[in-house]
């Protein structure tokens, strides 16, 4: 067999929208608004760089219809540059980009051979000795096991199954085409490139079983190092699988203790060196886009959540100190704790929160606090219900009444203990 060397890459979703961007403006926050399209870009010139001899693209690629024919001239550029280096490319549609969600199409370059969805086919390159198999999704949500009615391998070749899928359910992803890892290990190919799960992951060894992750982060569920596969066959044997880190924003969850500050300047200070150490840390050399929570028992509870809008701000000022384009704050949360009960205080104070932690068991309060909130989440935009990170807004959302009063009781005497109400 030949010796080659491919791609494989997955959960581009080009042009998708990034949260936490509403109102910010700046080198920053334009970097991560166009932040898919560079990693993207960057993938391409890497592969070119490499002169790999093909690019497997498993699924997901738009992250659902074009809002105009910009974000499909994009790629098929994209794809122009690879068929000038005479590097081919497989592409498979997932549930994002399934024939049903994208009305607009554009012609694509000779180089590109798409999976269809009525059925898996497959494609060969005879001079490599390479099959690639595939099923794009006609639909997004595709409840059946194509496993089975993937080809079998091709004798003699390199067999490639390009499939995006839950695999059975993994964590946080929908259970899309689900299979079992079984089902990919005895189908006879050689290596399996998955994708729908953001994180990258070897899964199975010869055969292998790859989750390529997905190329950029795009918010503070995607932490870390993000990218692709670079995969080196010798002999028809896999002898490396290298991660080709292209992400040009990387996102992090900032823990910052705040248990030992006097004041709330302390906490300011305490922020500000999380924020240098992090970019000096794990930014290497790309924008770090940061989630602060404030975390440890505190006599400055009750102040540091009244003061959360300016620790905010200070937060952006110790970024924009670093630099305009090293560290961005997306979202600060005081998720601190009072060392002292509340309601064990002999005053209006302790009175209040008796009277609300007494309301948790109070069925018919609980029943109206329900209806009365049931119409104001419903008005409620679509991310922030399904984004929410608030604990009093999340236990509304979820409609857990309980929680809300605990959290929302917390909250409310917090405030009210603080001179800055």
């Amino acid at each position: 067999m030949q010796s080659f060397r491919f791609i494989h890459t997955g959960d581009i979703h080009l042009d998708s929208p990034l949260k936490g961007l509403s109102g910010q403006q700046g080198a920053a926050a334009e970097r991560i608004r166009t932040a898919t399209r560079t990693a993207f870009e960057t993938l391409i010139t890497q592969a070119i760089e490499d002169a790999v001899d093909f690019v497997v693209i498993a699924g997901d690629l738009y992250d659902g219809d074009w809002r105009d024919y910009q974000t499909g001239l994009f790629f098929v550029k994209q794809m122009g540059r690879l068929s000038q280096a005479n590097i081919s490319v497989f592409l498979l549609h997932g549930n994002h980009d399934a024939e049903s969600q994208i009305t607009r199409k554009l012609t694509l370059p000779a180089n590109v051979s798409v999976f269809p969805t009525r059925k898996a086919e497959t494609f060969r390159l005879p001079h490599l000795n390479v099959a690639l198999h595939g099923h794009s999704f006609r639909q997004r949500d595709i409840t059946d096991n194509l496993v089975p009615a993937y080809p079998p391998p091709v004798a003699g070749c390199f067999n490639i199954g390009v499939l995006h899928t839950g695999l059975g359910g993994m964590p946080g992803h929908a259970n899309y085409a689900p299979c079992a890892i079984e089902d990919l290990i005895n189908k006879g190919y050689d290596y399996w490139a998955l994708a729908h799960v953001h994180q990258a992951a070897v899964l199975h060894e010869r055969p292998h079983v790859v989750f390529c992750g997905n190329l950029q982060g795009r918010h503070i569920r995607e932490t870390g190092a993000k990218g692709a596969s670079l995969v080196t066959v010798e002999d028809g044997q896999i002898v490396e699988i290298t991660p080709l880190h292209v992400d040009c924003v990387r996102w992090i969850l900032l823990l910052v203790p705040v248990d030992q500050c006097a004041a709330v300047a302390d906490a300011v200070d305490q922020i500000g060196r999380a924020i240098e150490e992090a970019v000096n840390r794990d930014a290497q050399g790309r924008l770090l886009a940061c989630r602060i929570e404030l975390t440890g028992a505190t006599g400055l509870h009750g102040e540091l959540l009244a003061s959360a809008d300016h620790l905010l701000a200070e937060a952006r000022a110790a970024a924009l100190g670093l630099g305009d384009e090293v560290a961005w704050i997306e979202r600060l949360i005081v998720a601190t704790t009072s060392p002292e009960t509340v309601a064990s205080r002999e005053d209006a104070l302790g009175d209040l929160q008796r009277i609300i932690e007494s309301a948790g068991s109070d069925a018919e309060l609980q029943t109206l606090i329900s209806t009365e909130l049931g119409d104001l989440v419903r008005k409620l935009p679509h991310d922030i219900r399904t984004d929410a990170d608030d604990a009093v807004l999340k236990a509304a959302i979820d409609g857990n009444i309980a929680n809300l009063i605990a959290h929302g009781g917390a909250y409310l005497s917090a405030r009210l203990a603080t001179e800055k109400v």
